[in-house]
């Protein structure tokens, strides 16, 4: 496998013997989803996870947890109730 689009892409300068050593493992991870490719996979439903929880998030509730002054409370500047931070674009 020639590792020299993906040496330019990635933006670096590979010897000849990182470059073989590279192509080595990418011919290798080819043959591996090769074979994965062969695995017969028709009639079985897509997993989405392989535990079978169904949901066990929290209700979505919106609480008021901290007051404005609190969250402020360590700000090193503030401005009218909001954080005040340097002019970050021209």
């Amino acid at each position: 496998m020639d590792i020299r689009k993906y040496e330019s892409m990635a933006k670096l300068e590979l010897g000849d013997e990182e470059r073989a050593w590279l192509s080595d493992r990418a011919e290798m991870l080819a043959e591996s989803f090769a074979a994965l490719g062969e695995v017969g996979t028709s009639g079985i439903e897509p997993l989405v996870t392989v535990l079978d929880i169904v949901n066990v998030l929290r209700e979505d509730i919106a609480q008021k947890l901290v007051t404005r002054e609190e969250l402020l409370a360590n700000a090193p500047e503030q401005y009218d109730g909001f954080f005040l931070v340097p002019k970050t674009l021209g």
